[in-house]
């Protein structure tokens, strides 16, 4: 098995009545799609030994829930913030109940044997300069590279599923950029994972 088929990239939404993007590739190709529930997100997960989600798998140390009173970023939010890098707190808002999807569905993958890993669509998209809303120059940026994909509109969960694996990848491959502290760690596709075409 290749790396790029141990990989799942999740970007997931805060709720499951919204989308949520896929993205992973089997026999030369990359296959893109969204879900909506947990059960069918963990159903595609099975066929993985890595998932790569867009959404919090951590709270900041010194809280015991995201309701108390506590610190607002954890260490490795702290290591993005110090390299530009732009992104929502764990504690605000609508990201509360993303993060605590993400940690439930972290939990049930981990208690099937399979690693979960946070990673950020937009930091992957600030490395290589692309706007991190611009549709058709992240496809574009994806074509550059390689992947064989459909020919048709893609949204943008579906897009940054696809950045979510691309980082997996970059991971597996030992060229992945990590922001980590005792509370979490950011997973980043690197620039130098990317002269390998697929």
């Amino acid at each position: 098995m290749l790396w790029w088929d141990e990989v799942l990239g999740i970007d997931l939404a805060g709720s499951p009545r919204r989308r949520s993007g896929y993205a992973y590739w089997n026999k030369g190709k990359l296959y893109v799609g969204v879900l909506y529930e947990d059960r069918d997100i963990i159903e595609l997960a099975k066929g993985f030994s890595h998932v790569f989600i867009d959404a919090p798998l951590s709270i900041p140390a010194g809280r015991n829930s995201l309701d108390e009173i506590g610190p607002h970023f954890r260490e490795c939010d702290l290591l993005l913030r110090r390299l530009g890098f732009k992104f929502f707190p764990v504690t605000l808002g609508p990201m509360r109940m993303l993060t605590e999807r993400g940690m439930r569905l972290a939990g049930e993958l981990k208690a099937m044997g399979i690693k979960s890993f946070e990673t950020l669509p937009g930091a992957l998209y600030d490395t290589f300069g692309i706007k991190r809303k611009d549709r058709a120059e992240i496809l574009n940026f994806y074509k550059g590279l390689g992947l064989e994909m459909e020919d048709r509109k893609y949204s943008q969960d579906e897009l940054d599923a696809v950045a979510c694996w691309l980082s997996g990848v970059c991971y597996l491959m030992g060229k992945a950029q990590e922001f980590s502290g005792k509370d979490g760690t950011i997973v980043v596709g690197g620039r130098e994972c990317f002269a390998k075409r697929f």
